[in-house]
């Protein structure tokens, strides 16, 4: 009976040790979008578009290139649905934005479409404390008019990120 005794209290002391050690290795927190966030990113670029009468689509994604908000406005192009998303993948997953891509494209840089981008401006990854915490892309309008419009967006999360 002694001896289960002292087993049990060794097995509790390794228990206790475990939990410690669990506790001294706890994971980095980072930052993450959440919906009522995205939505208020889209929100500040749909405002943009209604104020230049653009009709567009606006996708933003969480940090692992999945959809988190996808809004079509009123007129704006079917085919934008993907575009738009497809936008928002390249700045996420390459942590830069699309237009980037357009640039090398234009000087020549045709390995790039080996790549899995779409290579148009709209699309901007949302970075907070130097974090890619997800990103906006917008279609339906010129590639200048999609920029301006994710910009609006990616501003507000600037602004108002935390």
């Amino acid at each position: 009976m002694k001896i289960l005794s002292q087993k049990s209290i060794l097995c509790g002391l390794a228990v206790l040790l475990c939990a410690t050690l669990v506790r001294a290795a706890d994971l980095p927190r980072k930052p993450s979008l959440t919906l009522d966030i995205a939505k208020q990113i889209a929100q500040a670029a749909e405002k943009k578009a209604l104020a230049s009468h653009w009709a567009m689509v606006i996708a933003i994604l969480d940090d692992g290139a999945n959809l988190l908000c996808l809004e079509r406005m009123d007129s704006a192009p079917i085919g934008s649905l993907e575009v738009a998303q497809k936008k928002a993948r390249t700045a996420v997953i390459f942590k830069s934005p699309s237009k980037d891509f357009a640039d090398s494209l234009t000087k020549g840089t045709t390995a790039l479409l080996k790549l899995d981008v779409l290579p148009f401006e709209g699309g901007i990854p949302l970075i907070i404390d130097g974090k890619i915490v997800g990103s906006i892309g917008v279609s339906g309008g010129a590639a200048s008019q999609d920029g301006q419009v994710a910009q609006a967006g990616a501003d507000w999360f600037k602004a108002n990120a935390k």
